[in-house]
């Protein structure tokens, strides 16, 4: 072997190597509503999130709600005035929690239940026409089995609802 062709094959193997390391998968950025419903056990009519729109995995995930008046809960809530109950704004917001906690490598294939909400506050009404977008970031874990994210919901912009949501792996 002359020594151009062994300067030409170490560069190969330095280039293959390098496009190796570029070509790294990207982490998932988005789920459609089947891989929601492949990641969550939530069916309809329990089920709250359309899509996510931004995935970044171990930190936060931002969902769609697109409120629509053929939804059951507006039946009752309220007739002639349909409202979304503050506490499917908070369960949504907890859905689209439970993509970033289902997802995390240590916790994997775990069934996450509330433990808990803290400082929850509803600062504009949702109603049906409205797309709620939810911003859920994790603050942290704790022993492999706790969780605690913030959440934020909102509607054209305007804060609909805030606050710390508190998970439980019960697996």
């Amino acid at each position: 072997m002359t020594t151009l062709t062994e300067a030409n094959t170490v560069d190969a193997i330095a280039s293959a190597a390098n496009d190796d390391n570029q070509s790294a998968p990207e982490p998932k950025k988005t789920f459609a509503i089947e891989e929601i419903q492949s990641l969550l056990p939530h069916r309809y009519p329990f089920l709250l999130v359309d899509k996510i729109i931004d995935y970044v995995p171990g930190k936060l995930a931002v969902g769609v709600k697109n409120v629509t008046f053929n939804e059951p809960h507006f039946q009752g809530h309220f007739p002639g005035r349909p409202l979304m109950p503050g506490v499917l704004i908070v369960e949504a917001m907890a859905q689209v929690g439970g993509m970033v906690m289902t997802q995390l490598p240590e916790l994997e294939g775990g069934l996450f239940v509330f433990a808990g909400i803290d400082k929850v506050r509803f600062r504009r009404q949702v109603v049906p026409g409205d797309q709620l977008i939810m911003t859920v970031e994790l603050l942290w874990v704790k022993q492999r089995r706790f969780g605690k994210m913030q959440g934020r919901a909102e509607v054209d912009g305007q804060l609909a609802a805030e606050g710390e949501l508190m998970f439980s792996l019960v697996n």
